[in-house]
């Protein structure tokens, strides 16, 4: 493995996904900065979600590797979510015993537990709890769940709940939705489901965060306002973001690194300027055809 103090908090190699005969990601290589706003974009179809679904454990990779380099240490996070075994585990009792613990109680839990949350390109809020019950839910692994002290209402219970609530309206004051704490999510404006599905994220904790689409749908002010917000994660809590967009307005502006996607392949990485004059980016987007650019 390599050094946790890198400054590459995620690297990607050879990460392939096929479902059945189709090759989603064909040889998917990638590093992601530690603090940086490192975007993914390309074409609809590219692969850019199938890569998300694959870095938080939604998807099981059908190949390749990747390291997620948080809390200290570097974490397989193909291997969390529960590698199938292989004949020369039963020849190592430890590594069978690992292979046991991962396939019984591995899964997307432990990706998020090691520092990695993430949102949707279809919201996915509690739309029948408050706004505030959504950034408590996602503290569950932070809280005292000892059902004891909840029943006795222990001086540690109340205050683990006090934090939980002052840690939730901080994240809510930071995305503008103090006012809403007690409205239902469902509620709430398209855009207001943008900005708390953010601040349910970073309720759990992450170093990196990952965001699938989050301007979509939005107007102009919306996402000025979310590129605020992202920097924000990045300049005051040293978060690392990496994010699909298609508003290359807000990528050029935000983005430290760009990474680009094609038909499953990186055909590009750089800074914006860099991306922007890119000749086969262009194609990609335009399509234009090989010998058009020779």
């Amino acid at each position: 493995m390599s050094d946790p103090r890198t400054d590459k908090i995620l690297s990607v190699e050879h990460l392939m996904m096929h479902f059945g005969g189709i090759k989603a990601l064909n040889d998917v290589n990638l590093d992601v900065e530690r603090h940086s706003i490192t975007a993914l974009i390309g074409p609809n179809g590219a692969g850019k979600t199938t890569v998300f679904n694959c870095l938080t454990g939604f998807y099981k990779a059908t190949g390749g590797r990747i390291e997620l380099n948080t809390q200290g240490k570097s974490i397989d996070v193909i291997k969390v979510l529960g590698e199938p075994f292989r004949s020369a585990d039963f020849v190592n009792p430890a590594q069978f015993g690992s292979r046991l613990y991962y396939k019984m109680f591995g899964g997307t839990h432990l990706v998020n537990r090691s520092g990695l949350a993430r949102t949707f390109q279809n919201i996915r809020l509690f739309r029948e709890m408050s706004v505030v019950e959504n950034l408590l839910v996602a503290q569950h692994m932070w809280v005292n769940r000892n059902l004891l002290a909840g029943v006795l209402n222990t001086p540690g219970y109340r205050r683990a709940e006090n934090e939980a609530l002052d840690h939730a309206f901080y994240w809510l004051e930071v995305v503008d939705l103090v006012d809403c704490a007690n409205r239902l999510a469902g509620e709430m404006s398209y855009g207001q489901q943008r900005r708390l599905e953010i601040a349910r994220a970073m309720c759990t904790r992450p170093e990196i965060i990952c965001l699938d689409e989050p301007a979509a749908g939005l107007n102009p002010a919306e996402t000025q306002a979310l590129s605020r917000i992202i920097r924000y994660l990045r300049d005051h809590h040293g978060i690392t973001v990496l994010l699909i967009e298609h508003d290359m307005g807000m990528v050029m502006n935000i983005s430290d690194h760009i990474i680009v996607l094609d038909h499953g392949d990186v055909i590009a990485r750089g800074n914006p300027a860099e991306i922007r004059n890119d000749e086969k980016v262009i194609a990609a987007y335009l399509g234009a055809e090989e010998e058009d650019l020779a």
